[in-house]
Order: structure tokens, then sequence, then C-alpha cells
């Protein structure tokens, strides 16, 4: 009995083992769905930079840029602009203090532009206009095949003088028929493409013929005269096309005395330039 008093005390423990089998909850399917939309989205991106051109890239690009209107034209929805165009003329833009009317807005910038485009910010301000027209023209490329073949006719440049839109001809797709001031369908979808973006703008418009050197010196050179009819007859297009006349500012005929190219008789010298004057010149 004494033995059994000095013996140690017995200690059991109990361990509570859960089961590995159990629930876990759902976490790992939403980051599964996760990680498979960004493997699709992946490889849908790996596609198009496969199967697309650089100038479709870029149009693919500008689509997905607020900043860059793709169509001026209503796209039929009920959201928050009923389905207007925010380029439509009655389209009332909204601020902290209620609506504006684009009509007189734009006459109000018009004339704050005068003044500010003087000045650094202003200059910033009417360089970035030009910027986005050039970039609305160039991302129609994306469109479709027939708006690519149209745009390589089209060169860009922005200068002192504002925004060149440069129309010229190609080998297979002269912009006028032979040696007159007839135009071509070539020539009319031009017009009707680039009045669409000018019509983006406000400011005024020049337009510009230049023709090649004829290869023979002759008594009377009618490079003067068609380059001028080249000319008149781009502006009526573009006013026929929606511009308004109001715009047009000067009409000019450069002969041959401004080569686009080193070769004055180069047919890349038949060219219309259609300017987007700077509101600050």
């Amino acid at each position: 009995m004494a033995a059994q008093g000095n013996a140690a005390p017995v200690i059991i423990k109990r361990k509570k083992v859960i089961g590995g089998g159990g629930h876990h909850g759902g976490a790992w399917k939403v980051a599964y769905a996760d990680f498979v939309t960004a493997m699709m989205a992946f490889f849908l991106l790996m596609w198009l930079l496969n199967a697309t051109t650089e100038k479709q890239r870029k149009g693919i690009s500008d689509y997905f840029n607020p900043t860059i209107p793709v169509n001026r034209i209503s796209g039929g929805g009920d959201g928050a602009f009923g389905g207007d165009s925010v380029f439509a003329e009655e389209t009332m833009a909204h601020d902290g203090t209620g609506a504006v009317d684009r009509k007189t807005a734009a006459s109000a910038s018009d004339a704050a532009g005068n003044d500010a485009g003087k000045g650094a910010a202003g200059n910033g301000k009417a360089m970035s206009e030009l910027e986005d027209v050039e970039k609305a023209l160039m991302a129609r490329g994306g469109e479709s095949n027939t708006m690519e073949r149209l745009l390589r006719h089209v060169v860009t440049r922005v200068t002192d003088e504002g925004l060149v839109i440069e129309l010229f001809d190609l080998p297979d797709a002269p912009l006028f028929n032979g040696e007159t001031a007839e135009p071509t369908p070539a020539l009319l979808a031009l017009t009707d493409l680039v009045a669409e973006v000018l019509n983006l703008t406000t400011n005024e418009i020049a337009v510009a013929g230049h023709l090649r050197a004829l290869p023979v010196t002759l008594i009377d050179n009618p490079v003067w005269d068609l380059s001028a009819l080249r000319a008149q007859t781009t502006r009526k297009k573009l006013e026929e096309a929606g511009l308004d006349p109001a715009r047009m500012q000067r009409i000019s005929g450069y002969a041959d005395r401004k080569p686009a190219v080193s070769d004055p008789a180069a047919g890349r010298n038949n060219r219309i330039e259609v300017i987007l004057l700077r509101r600050d010149r």
C-alpha cells in the first residue's frame, strides 16, 4: 500500500484529430477561373499580334483608347448618351454647373484659342488637337481592307503651319484621270474620309496642289494651271462631303516647284495637300 502511494500520477492526454478530407471552401475555384481567363486573354493577344498588320494593330489600340473617336455615328445604345454620338451637333455635354451647348462652347473655344494659343499652354493644346485628328485618320486603316488600301494614298505630318494630310498618286491608283483635274473614285473616297475627320475640329483649312515635272520642256507648261485646278477640285469635293466652306482659307497651285522626292519627274510628286491650320497662326 505504501508503494502504491508513492507512485507517480498517470497523465492521460487526449488529442483531437481533424480529418483531412473536409470542406475547404470555393476560393480555389475563383483563383483558377482568374488564371484561365488570364491565359485566354494572353493567347488571344498572341494570336492578334501574329494575325494582324502594324496598321491594324494601331487601329485596335486606338479603338480601346477613349480619347480617340472611332466612329462619329450613333451606336444606337441606351446608356448615358441615349445612343447619340458625343460629336452630334445637338448633344449636350454636362459639367458641374449644368448643360453646355456644343455650338456655343465651340465658338467660345475658338475665341479663347486665338489668345491662349500664343502661350506655351495654348501651343500644347493646339498641337494636341492636331495629333488627335491625325490619329483618328490613321486609325481608320483597321476598319476594313478597303480602308486599308485607301490609306495607302495618305501621309500625315505636323508642321509649324498645322497638320498636313498629303494625298498622293500610286502607280496602280492615280487620284486624277491622266493629265486632267477629273477625280478618280479613289480621290472621291479619300475626300469623304478626310472631310469626316476634319469635321472633328473647327480649324481653318488650306488646300495645295503639286505636280511632277514633265520630262520635256514645253512652250506652254500646263503644270501651273493643272495644279491649281486639282486643288480647286479637291476643295469642291471636300465641301460636297460636308466640310463647311467658311473654313476654307487658301487654295494654292505649286506646279512642280516643291517635289516630294529627289526625282522631280517621279509620279510620287503628283499630290494634294490638305492642311488643317493651327489656331495660333
